[in-house]
């Protein structure tokens, strides 16, 4: 089973039902995903972390890991200690996004208009520790501003706010965004990696609008909890490795 520590629909989630897919069929045993949401992730992965060590229960997980360490000072786990790693899945880029009808129309119009306008916005987030959070935190850091916040269980329901107009903006993995913002239902401004996407080339990085040394992409992990015996941890990496080379995931 794999535990997803964010809400279903956002890209922690689509990223581990195309991986339980792959692996399946490597093994041949069906994996299944659990949503256990809350708390920037960490209820989540407190459940694997006390979970048995068989390779049973399954973590995956981004950048939160470890930046929960600073945000939650009374973890029910150690990150390092309580985990056995077992691979990386997946480089996740960023991407900043805003209503459809945000009165910009590039991203130095959006540091411009947020800057002039920050105690009149909100962004939306998955919870405190969370990648779209942090993402937040740097951009923020970066235009030298703090505009008002909204935790969420996950950033697809952030979304789903963002695409009815109730949050201004977002930083969210662009797993998530890219396909709205093509169709027109969001507005993308740039890109949070250090050269264009290739899936996205017309949109812009942050690096070359303006704020040259920003850069963010998202490392997704598979972890289990620690004690699983070495054989089994060889396995399951096996079987990872082997699933990613499928053309279909």
């Amino acid at each position: 089973m794999f535990t997803v520590p964010f809400a279903a629909g956002g890209p922690a989630d689509v990223i581990a039902r195309i991986l339980a897919n792959g692996m399946s069929k490597v093994l041949n045993q069906q994996f299944v995903v659990e949503n256990t949401v809350g708390a920037g992730g960490t209820i989540g992965t407190a459940k694997v972390a006390s979970s048995p060590p068989d390779g049973y229960s399954l973590l995956l997980m981004h950048i939160s890991h470890a930046a929960n360490v600073a945000f939650y000072p009374n973890l029910r786990y150690d990150p390092v200690k309580d985990f056995e790693p077992i691979g990386l899945v997946a480089e996740s880029p960023m991407a900043i996004v805003a209503r459809k009808d945000f009165p910009a129309s590039n991203f130095k119009e959006f540091i411009t208009y947020l800057s002039a306008n920050n105690d009149k916005m909100t962004y939306g987030f998955a919870g405190i520790g969370s990648a779209s959070h942090l993402c937040s935190l740097l951009f923020f850091h970066a235009i030298n501003t703090a505009v008002n916040g909204a935790p969420y269980k996950g950033t697809a329901p952030a979304l789903n706010d963002l695409l009815g107009g109730h949050l201004d903006f977002m930083c969210d993995q662009t797993i998530n965004v890219l396909q709205p913002a093509k169709s027109g239902l969001v507005k993308a401004f740039a890109a949070t990696t250090p050269q264009r996407l290739k899936v996205a080339p017309d949109l812009p990085t942050i690096a070359e609008s303006g704020l040259p040394d920003f850069q963010m992409v998202g490392l997704v992990r598979n972890v289990r909890a620690e004690g699983t015996p070495k054989p089994v941890i060889d396995k399951l990496s096996a079987a990872l490795q082997k699933a990613l080379q499928d053309p279909e995931v």
